[in-house]
């Protein structure tokens, strides 16, 4: 009992049963704690158990209008619903009064993408790192970067690719990606283990034929495009450390990951061609609106060019 209100105190009995039956760490039944402190704020102090659909809708939207972002609210009602669950099970409960109630929606947050200059400088300045101090090493690099940035490819699909294509052999499966350097193409085998044809443009042409003409034979018998310091198959998070130290080495705006180049991809491609399902195409997207949010990304380019250039523009 609530000796003060002379109430039963169900929020506290909850807690007890998260600890004891359900063995959540302390950490966990404290926030779960927090959670249900504030909804007793929020309906004044009334029972548990006469609050309804409406009420919950309400403080969610108190919740929202006091500034607290779409994914704190959304927690809080989980933490409710899961209290009036257990709840409906020790008492006359009509029905669970979270039921249906949602958070806001979660602001999209948009793709980060180089500028067009830094993206460009970016991928064709050599800069020998601690991950790439030899000139083969330093070549495969550049070959992987300007390929990412040439063709929008996924780090893994770029992990992928063989020199040619194999075909499947005992204990060997074919190849799920390869370069056609004739027809100035890779293949790639993206999500849902879909194929795909990607352009590969002249600046990454060159750039592979220099890793090429240094590559050296595979240590692990495979035929993989790039290769490790080892001689094995390339891994996404060695691409990631590289890049990550030659932007650093490169002087680079901000800290670049692969799948930033395929965002700067997409994004350029869209502000010079307007080509929408062209884009969606090369990125291997089963739907157009994974693709449309680079809409936003030309949006914005757009809008800083109107902002720089307009002579009223910059009128307060």
């Amino acid at each position: 009992m609530d000796r003060a209100h002379g109430k039963q105190d169900w929020a506290g009995a909850w807690l007890d049963y998260l600890k004891t039956q359900r063995k959540l760490s302390d950490h966990t039944t404290a926030a779960y704690g927090r959670d249900l402190r504030e909804l007793a704020v929020l309906s004044e102090g009334r029972e548990p158990a006469a609050l309804n659909h409406f009420d919950i809708r309400r403080y969610a939207a108190k919740l929202h209008a006091s500034g607290q972002d779409a994914r704190t609210i959304s927690r809080k009602l989980s933490c409710w619903r899961g209290f009036f669950d257990w709840l409906g099970g020790q008492t006359e409960l009509a029905a669970n009064p979270v039921e249906g109630v949602r958070a806001p929606k979660r602001a999209r947050t948009l793709p980060k993408a180089l500028a067009v200059d830094d993206a460009v400088q970016l991928v064709s300045t050599p800069a020998r790192t601690a991950a790439a101090g030899s000139e083969p090493a330093e070549l495969c690099s550049l070959a992987m970067f300007e390929l990412l940035y040439s063709s929008g490819l996924r780090v893994s699909e770029l992990c992928g690719l063989d020199l040619v294509f194999r075909k499947a052999e005992a204990g060997r499966g074919a190849s799920a990606g390869w370069l056609e350097r004739d027809n100035a193409e890779v293949v790639v085998t993206g999500k849902g283990g879909k194929m795909r044809r990607v352009p590969v443009g002249k600046a990454a042409l060159a750039a592979l034929d220099a890793w090429l003409a240094v590559r050296p034979a595979p240590a692990d018998g495979s035929a993989a495009l790039f290769l490790s310091a080892r001689g094995s198959r390339m891994s996404p998070r060695v691409v990631q450390q590289r890049l990550k130290q030659h932007s650093l080495a490169t002087g680079a705006p901000m800290h670049v990951h692969p799948h930033m180049l395929r965002h700067s991809f997409a994004s350029h491609v869209l502000q010079s061609s307007g080509d929408l399902r062209a884009v969606q195409e090369m990125l291997g997207h089963s739907s157009i609106s994974s693709t449309q949010v680079y809409t936003a990304l030309d949006f914005q380019h757009l809008a800083q060019v109107y902002d720089k250039a307009h002579p009223r523009a910059k009128i307060k």
